[in-house]
């Protein structure tokens, strides 16, 4: 029986799955192959703040802005939904990354950056260690051990720019499939002087370089941008669906993470669903090691906690995917004058659609 993890790749979602198995006992060592682990920081940082708290991460210090609520455009049509409460944290995507770097080191773990990660590598960390692949959405380890490779992304660009923002609790979305075709645009205050412009396109609908530069010279964008300094813009992908399978019971093999496709279809937001995942699976590897657990429980742990609020939000993802601006517009408009413009500023979750169903239907019954 192994009685140590090599957990690969050291973002979020392994580093959240070394410092558990670390703090099980378990002797764990993190291999990632940049040598300044977390940079760039390509991915997006608007994340719910009851989903960071799930996670157990001392986040707190990587905290640049807190959002409370989004106007969603379609077309002429606009809802704003504005909740009491704050909602969600833009953090430094790189700053999270040190600290769940350091909170790993102090339970035990070891992180070795600058690793090469390859065939002869893996096949000599599999001799004496389970493999936890968090290696991201185009995985070494699921190819290695033949997992089956995700097929279906979404292309982004993103880029900061230094100016003054003129609302900063606030996230502007943009649906337009003549646009961003099978995702959206965005704007997003990172802080009171830092607006974050982003778009995502479906991968095969070209270059999303090419669909940001057609956003910024939208009227609005224009405006929000006026005098403003670009900072930085990175290109990423995001998975959009989930592996084929996250577990290899006979290799001793689990993927989490972006390896595993544990996104949101509907943000391309991961951070939540690939921790939750990350912690499963440090408790299902723990287990299994100390007293022969099978690891394929994971798999069946983690459907039965996300699986329906992953449909949810893949749901959504293909309603807004399928139509034109202007019939988004039509049913933003009309949900509005059904009230759930309201409904969903006081019930909203950015994360458990499923959720807000309960609370809808529950509020129905009330009534």
């Amino acid at each position: 029986m192994k009685d140590s993890v090599a957990v690969i790749g050291a973002g979020t979602s392994g580093l959240i799955a070394a410092k558990d198995l670390a703090g099980y006992g378990i002797r764990t060592n993190v291999y990632d192959q940049k040598t300044k682990l977390g940079y760039p920081a390509k991915a997006s940082g608007i994340i719910s703040i009851n989903g960071l708290k799930s996670l157990g991460i001392g986040y707190e210090k990587a905290v640049t802005n807190t959002l409370y609520g989004a106007n969603i455009h379609a077309g002429e049509a606009v809802m704003r939904i504005m909740a009491k409460g704050a909602q969600a944290h833009v953090l430094d995507r790189v700053r999270l990354n040190e600290i769940c770097q350091d909170e790993a080191a102090r339970a035990g773990a070891s992180v070795l950056a600058g690793s090469r990660i390859d065939a002869k590598k893996l096949e000599e960390l599999h001799s004496e260690s389970v493999i936890v692949g968090a290696d991201g959405p185009v995985s070494e380890v699921a190819r290695f051990f033949s997992m089956g490779a995700i097929k279906k992304y979404t292309l982004t660009y993103k880029a900061e720019f230094n100016v003054d923002v003129e609302d900063e609790k606030t996230v502007d979305l943009f649906f337009d499939n003549s646009l961003a075709p099978k995702f959206f645009a965005w704007t997003c205050p990172n802080a009171k002087d830092i607006l974050e412009v982003g778009i995502g396109i479906g991968a095969q609908h070209g270059n999303s370089k090419a669909a940001f530069d057609r956003f910024v010279k939208k009227d609005e964008i224009v405006r929000m941008l006026q005098g403003a300094r670009l900072m930085e813009g990175y290109a990423s992908m995001i998975p959009m669906q989930t592996a084929r399978s996250v577990v290899d019971e006979k290799n001793e093999v689990l993927l989490v993470g972006d390896a595993a496709g544990q996104v949101k279809p509907t943000t391309g937001g991961g951070i939540v669903f690939g921790g939750s995942a990350a912690k499963l699976a440090a408790s299902v590897v723990a287990e299994h090691i100390r007293g022969g657990k099978r690891l394929d429980t994971y798999e069946r742990l983690f459907k039965k906690g996300f699986g329906t609020d992953i449909a949810l939000h893949g749901l959504v993802n293909r309603l807004y995917s399928s139509l034109d601006a202007k019939k988004i517009g039509m049913l933003m408009n009309i949900s509005k004058t059904l009230g759930f413009e309201g409904f969903f500023s006081e019930y909203g979750d950015m994360d458990r659609p499923s959720l807000m169903l309960k609370r809808f239907f529950l509020r129905g019954m009330a009534r």
